[in-house]
């Protein structure tokens, strides 16, 4: 009897957990994960101001004991994480739970490889929380139209970019035959730099053609560049139009990250958890 009682009381303090750590329907949860961005938004700008040379020699071992002791909070909140989720599993293979993972590890490795803590901006990926804690699932309808428009025209993109890598590479060897290194093209992978740089349009001007023919060459390169970068755009505008037609439940669940649910559902399908109400 005494053991039964133990173990409920051991799931009480788990629901409760999660509802705080994995839930924004109430206000202690609200608390926490807006605590929690702070954290991170702090933790991440300790480590730019870190790079700042004049800011480390002055401020650099308060900045140390600053991110050791963030460190120390995220790890506490991903152990809780751990240990309240409905599916533990879920979590860890999810993408917040390797981000989670992944904002820690980098404090530990550098005990044993130097340097490894200025990875530690990986922790600005856990921003993405903030659309679960004001409330923005249904904006991040838009990304998921862009995301699969993307998807759909991947194909179609490849080819182009293929068939772009091939003109380059004529063009570079073009170049190197036509100029040489006496005018910096010194070798067929250094005009490939060029001719990238010209068909994009960006023109550095570190290498420039030096004889007429070359000149030519360069400004046909720079027509073709204009000519072609709009090709993209119109595979992904016309991906992007027969997307927004489709109306789907893009509802995220907050525990195990599942979509997909069918559209008057009011549970997980997958793990049993509350998802959020559209607003």
């Amino acid at each position: 009897m005494e053991q039964d009682t133990q173990i409920n009381n051991e799931d009480t303090i788990k629901l409760k957990l999660r509802r705080v750590i994995f839930g924004t329907d109430t206000r202690l949860g609200r608390y926490f994960d807006i605590s929690l961005i702070i954290c991170i938004i702090l933790s991440v700008t300790l480590v730019f101001l870190d790079t700042v040379a004049s800011i480390n020699s002055q401020y650099g071992q308060l900045i140390s004991i600053l991110e050791w002791f963030f460190t120390i909070v995220f790890t506490i909140e991903y152990l809780l994480r751990l240990y309240c989720s409905a599916q533990p599993v879920q979590y860890v293979r999810s993408f917040y739970g390797v981000v989670d993972l992944l904002s820690i590890l980098p404090s530990y490795l550098a005990l044993l490889f130097p340097g490894a803590n200025f990875t530690l901006v990986i922790r600005i990926l856990r921003l993405f929380r903030i659309f679960r804690v004001l409330k923005l699932l249904r904006y991040l309808s838009e990304g998921n139209v862009l995301l699969r428009a993307m998807l759909q025209s991947g194909r179609k993109v490849f080819i182009f970019f293929f068939s772009v890598s091939l003109i380059v590479m004529v063009l570079s060897a073009i170049m190197y035959v036509v100029e040489g290194p006496g005018n910096g093209f010194t070798s067929i992978p250094k005009s490939i730099y060029w001719t990238i740089v010209t068909i994009t349009t960006v023109g550095y001007g570190d290498i420039t053609p030096g004889t007429n023919l070359g000149q030519a060459i360069a400004a046909f390169t720079m027509l073709l560049g204009y000519s072609i970068i709009a090709i993209p755009t119109g595979i992904l505008t016309a991906e992007i139009s027969q997307e927004m037609g489709k109306s789907k439940d893009l509802r995220r669940c907050s525990n195990c990250l599942k979509t997909g649910h069918e559209n008057d559902a009011s549970y997980c399908d997958h793990c049993g958890s509350e998802l959020e109400a559209e607003i």
